[in-house]
């Protein structure tokens, strides 16, 4: 069963006085906390309550863990400033990435190279086992699939388990209303062929993950940047103004961990977003890919829970989660499913059955539910010690996001650190990176970089010293 806000609340409220007592002094830095069996009688909580307690202190840098000695109070963290409000262009332009960001992809894939370019999921923290597992156990039985299509909207089994799980977060969708999919980027790529066509104008959070704009600079569309908050997501006025401005066939935004914002939308403000484009009848792509990674482990609704009349198209997947490799995604397209079914149906016939099967009983087991309790808390942990390390190592003035869901930062540089000159000098040193510039239609954020947190560790922290090392030379050669 997917964790709701009800049952998280009652950890967030012992952490909270935890924190409290440390804030006032009754333990000071580098004081050793009372053991958890010791709060479980003084709070009359759960081992289990008191534990998320503490790993939710450690990943707002209160309390670090020893080893055989228990939980110790940390001194303050360096924290760099946040990034301000995005200001892109606010006319509608084409999209101009070309080869971009084929290149950096294609340089991600060197294994001797420190990764913090892609975002791709820790594969240490994968349940490669389980899945291996599960494959083991279809093949035995005959029951892989993988002499017949699954057709759209795809494997019924699978749809049946996404149902589910969309019912406990707000969405009430019958399976046959869910269309698997290669992936999220194929679910979105079909939602924007569905609700628009070539030369139409769709309206963008901005920055918007490079992937997404190469699908709509594919399909000839053109795009207008919506101002976009790093803890807050898109600014509803601007997305207003452009709306009164512009005829938009469409919003594309990613209400819940923008990639590579981090930014999180709340629940009235998703409200608000379904009801300004309905009133308007204008679609709603919602991107959700990383919604199932909030670090506290509340699931948070996806704007498509506050839609009432079918104009939301929800795309998602497990590629950013469990496996990428799966290439297993699903879109939720409200009016437009019967076009989006039949184009699914003539691009690509059908999703793997073998991968749909997979997650299916993946999902049936437990198994990703399982996981997610794993690897959320952990996820939180890496992106905090990450910023930390940007905020010790990396030129004065930068700045970096603090997310609350997924495993990427969004770092801000002097501006007189260029990103490409950086990605460059990152390579030769053994280091990837990805580039500000590609998060946006025109090359905007040029000053800008994402880094991927998710495999995050002490044994990485020389190679991001290199990379901050890099970064604060030609901060220097820029200033004289």
């Amino acid at each position: 069963m997917i964790q709701m806000a009800a049952t998280t609340s009652r950890y967030v409220e012992l952490a909270g006085r935890i924190a409290a007592s440390i804030s006032d002094g009754t333990y000071g830095i580098g004081s050793r906390m009372p053991s958890v069996r010791d709060l479980c009688r003084q709070y009359d909580a759960s081992i289990t309550t008191i534990a998320a307690a503490y790993r939710l202190l450690e990943r707002r840098g209160l309390v670090e863990p020893r080893p055989q000695s228990g939980h110790f109070v940390r001194a303050a963290p360096l924290e760099a400033q946040e990034p301000g409000v995005s200001q892109p262009h606010p006319r509608p332009t084409e999209v101009g990435l070309g080869e971009l960001a084929l290149m950096v992809m294609r340089d991600s894939l060197d294994s001797q190279r420190s990764q913090f370019g892609p975002a791709l999921p820790d594969q240490a923290l994968a349940p490669s086992v389980e899945l291996e597992r599960i494959i083991a156990g279809l093949a035995r039985r005959g029951e892989a699939g993988t002499q017949r299509y699954d057709v759209p909207p795809g494997h019924r089994e699978l749809r049946v388990r996404i149902a589910r799980r969309a019912a406990a977060i707000g969405c009430d969708l019958g399976p046959d209303r869910i269309v698997t999919t290669a992936g999220a980027l194929e679910a979105l790529t079909l939602a924007l062929r569905a609700t628009c066509k070539a030369g139409d104008t769709v309206a963008i959070e901005s920055p918007m993950y490079y992937g997404l704009l190469q699908s709509i600079e594919s399909l000839a569309l053109r795009v207008v940047e919506i101002p976009t908050h790093p803890r807050d997501g898109i600014v509803l006025e601007a997305l207003r103004e452009a709306l009164d401005e512009h005829p938009i066939a469409a919003v594309v935004a990613m209400p819940n961990f923008n990639n590579p914002l981090g930014s999180r939308s709340s629940d009235d403000a998703k409200r608000e977003l379904v009801e300004l484009l309905g009133s308007r009848r204008i679609p709603l792509i919602e991107d959700d890919v990383l919604g199932d990674l909030a670090h506290d482990g509340t699931r948070p609704s996806p704007a498509k829970a506050f839609d009432r009349r079918g104009l939301v198209l929800w795309c998602s997947s497990f590629s950013k989660t469990a496996a990428p490799g799966l290439r297993v995604g699903w879109i939720a397209a409200g009016k437009f499913q019967a076009a989006v079914e039949h184009m699914k149906f003539t691009s690509s016939v059908a999703t793997s059955t073998l991968s749909q099967v997979v997650m299916a009983e993946f999902l049936a087991s437990g198994g990703y539910d399982r996981f997610l309790r794993r690897v959320r808390p952990a996820y939180g942990a890496r992106c905090v010690a990450m910023a930390e390390a940007v905020a010790r190592y990396f030129p004065r003035d930068t700045r970096v996001t603090r997310p609350t869901g997924g495993f990427v930062l969004w770092v801000e540089l002097p501006r007189t650190v260029d990103a490409h000159r950086l990605y460059d000098a990152a390579l030769d040193a053994q280091v990837s990176l990805t580039p500000g510039p590609l998060f946006s239609a025109k090359q905007r954020y040029r000053h800008f970089i994402r880094l991927n947190a998710a495999g995050w560790s002490q044994p990485l922290e020389p190679k991001l010293r290199t990379l901050g090392t890099l970064a604060t030379r030609f901060a220097e050669r820029g200033s004289r």
